[in-house]
């Protein structure tokens, strides 16, 4: 039998998350067509939501969806701590400008919709990626022996990315956390929860909720120094996972409020994860090499971080925009020349650098903050006095802009 003939495509993009599709819709908007390589069979949504702050929507204005997705999400108006101990409250404002919660499955799937028919390849277990002698250019070997070559390969394929191990990026650093995160709905009444992102801190947790619409709450559950094999049956269990979250919030001194604890419990079984948070820390996205021939990442491939500043998406959405930006203006459909193209990815990781920068140092900081235990008191001052030196305008970040696709 005779060996199956290799493709060849310009632009390859692996995994169709929110930054693949994001990346995609960008290119097509300039007028450049690539190929979304996905290894599940649909597109994935775990995660539940996701905060999107100016900043993204910024992006998502570039990229022609801000309009329809606004129209599912309610526009959040600040963000309330909770410290169930002491009974303390604090508000502060959650964005400069606008903040909503989206659900994921509606950010994605407007994405994808907005992409020609066929963009997106489902079933595409990559093996690993290689560079072809004669040409440089990368080949992707697939796991039924298939392989593509691309004139173009971009990792939007998450913390485990196959494109950055090619890249030799570090590894990530692992945070010492892990997140539940659910959606609840509430079909016969609305939720009556205020328009706001609300924070409630007890038994050494601490739970999240943000509205999305009237009818449908984003929550998750940040806990710190917890220990799950990678093994574990609950990471596959929606049911151990849940129960799980309950028995974090019931089974301690301070006692959280029954609406929580009833949001927790109806909660929507399929949209329930449990994950180790991971992080790639802002040296190292100072000094890695993110661009190798005309190989580049994008989104958390490249700048994981936990979801403590809730910029991953928006900053995912960013990239996208840029990294468009800057190859149209050095390519086009027809002309995909081997030194513009390296140019461009350039120009792509010079301006996104420092902006990645300063977005993953604020991210970390915040997260040491909120899973400090209560008895690390100068631990906390000392991220205070050090969020204050650096980051005196907390939500700067969030008036950034991208700039026109």
């Amino acid at each position: 039998m005779e060996a199956a003939e290799e493709e060849i495509i310009d632009i390859a993009i692996v995994g169709a998350g929110i930054c693949g599709l994001a990346t995609a819709l960008a290119l097509h908007r300039k007028g450049i067509q690539s190929v979304v390589l996905e290894r599940s069979e649909t597109l994935r949504d775990s995660g539940a939501a996701i905060g999107i702050l100016t900043n993204g929507w910024c992006a998502l204005d570039q990229l022609g969806v801000g309009h329809k997705l606004r129209s599912t999400a309610l526009p959040l108006q600040g963000i309330r701590d909770i410290w169930l101990d002491s009974n303390k409250q604090r508000e502060a404002p959650v964005s400069k400008g606008e903040a909503r919660c989206v659900k994921r499955s509606e950010l994605m799937n407007t994405l994808g919709d907005g992409l020609p028919q066929g963009t997106i390849r489902f079933g595409c277990r990559i093996r690993c990626v290689k560079e072809d002698p004669c040409t440089n250019f990368p080949t992707l070997e697939f796991l039924d022996g298939s392989t593509i070559k691309a004139k173009i390969l971009i990792g939007c394929d998450g913390a485990s990315s196959v494109v950055a191990e090619y890249l030799k990026l570090k590894e990530k650093k692992v945070f010492g956390a892990w997140a539940v995160r659910g959606l609840t709905y509430y079909p016969n009444s609305e939720h009556g929860f205020p328009p706001q992102f609300s924070r409630y801190h007890g038994n050494n947790v601490v739970c999240g909720r943000s509205p999305i619409n009237h009818n449908l709450v984003f929550w998750f559950l940040l806990i710190p120094g917890y220990n799950v094999p990678q093994d574990s049956e609950i990471l596959k269990n929606p049911d151990l996972i849940k129960r799980m979250t309950v028995q974090k919030i019931t089974n301690g001194s301070t006692t959280f409020p029954n609406e929580i604890v009833g949001m927790i419990r109806d909660c929507d079984m399929a949209s329930l994860s449990l994950t180790h948070l991971r992080y790639r820390p802002a040296w190292e996205v100072l000094l890695e090499k993110f661009r190798k021939g005309t190989i580049t990442v994008a989104g958390d491939a490249m700048h994981v971080m936990g979801p403590f500043l809730g910029q991953g998406g928006s900053a995912a959405l960013e990239d996208a925009v840029v990294l468009a930006r800057c190859l149209a203006q050095k390519i086009n459909d027809h002309d995909h020349d081997t030194k513009k193209i390296e140019e461009a990815m350039d120009l792509y990781v010079k301006e996104r650098r420092m902006r990645l920068v300063r977005l993953s140092a604020q991210s970390y900081l915040t997260g040491l903050l909120l899973s400090s235990s209560a008895s690390s008191l100068l631990r906390k001052l000392s991220l205070v006095l050090i969020m204050l030196v650096i980051f005196h305008d907390p939500l700067s970040h969030t008036l950034y802009d991208c700039g026109p696709l």
